[in-house]
């Protein structure tokens, strides 16, 4: 069984919400990566995106953006992210983790080649946030080869594509929870609840929603009606705040224990 499959079930048998942070790999570099995951299990993490850094990312809000400017600083590619994640494998990280990457990597390596990867280095599922849902064939018939989930967007403006896209999906549909880019947010467009209430009418897959939840309250307010909530530019900013702690070997875990800590209390 694909891990988010199994880690879904286990928190339904639970009755628990799954809490999905987002890290940007290589920030600040790539030993701190490897390190901040390990972290996010310990803070109780059930399933980890690991973001690709990217020059243009179009989903992006400013958060993000320094952080993938940070990483690329250090050369960071999408074969170095999957190599992250094949080593926190090896330091017992059980969590399942998903790729969040745009389509141009993806296209460099190959298409068949990147699934190939994904297996090898235990990722259970992929995000491509540039890849409409109208063009993903190929990507789609191969993810399904390869049983990685291609985890679909459904945005508020998503109206009679929402059936569409959950149709053929896997592993959990991803809900937009507002419009524009990723960035923190003190409140969510007014028809949030009616959109997430036509999301799960239209599939029985699990549900999880993302883009600018950073509180506790927040988490606690959608953990009602969702079945996973993503926190991510909070999660990135802390790393940013804690970045001078990070890069010092004598500080370094200290710099870690506030990560672990802000994103142990998320779950309230």
């Amino acid at each position: 069984m694909n891990r988010i499959d199994a880690k879904f079930a286990e928190l339904k048998s639970q009755g628990r919400t799954a809490l999905i942070p987002y890290i940007t790999m290589g920030d600040p570099n790539p030993d701190v990566s490897l390190s901040l995951l390990r972290e996010l299990e310990l803070a109780g993490a059930d399933i980890v995106e690991l973001g690709v850094p990217y020059s243009d990312p179009l989903a992006d809000g400013p958060v993000i953006q320094r952080a993938s400017e940070r990483a690329l600083k250090h050369r960071i590619t999408i074969l170095d992210c999957m190599g992250i994640a094949k080593q926190a494998r090896e330091h017992n990280v059980n969590l399942p983790f998903i790729l969040f990457t745009y389509y141009n990597p993806v296209l460099q390596l190959g298409l068949e080649r990147f699934f190939e990867l994904l297996v090898e280095h235990d990722i259970s599922g992929v995000i491509i946030p540039d890849l409409p849902f109208e063009e993903n064939g190929p990507v789609k018939a191969l993810s399904d080869r390869y049983n990685i989930h291609l985890i679909p967007l459904v945005a508020p403006t998503s109206d009679d594509r929402i059936a569409k896209i959950t149709a053929s999906a896997s592993g959990f549909i991803y809900c937009v929870s507002s419009l524009g880019v990723t960035g923190v947010r003190s409140d969510f467009f007014a028809g949030i609840d009616d959109f997430l209430a036509s999301v799960r009418r239209s599939t029985d897959l699990p549900i999880a929603i993302g883009f600018g939840i950073s509180t506790s309250e927040q988490f606690g307010h959608f953990s009602k009606t969702c079945d996973g909530v993503v926190i991510g530019s909070a999660i990135v900013r802390k790393i940013e705040e804690a970045t001078p702690l990070l890069l010092s070997e004598s500080s370094r875990s200290d710099g870690l224990v506030q990560v672990r800590e802000f994103v142990r209390q998320l779950r309230g």
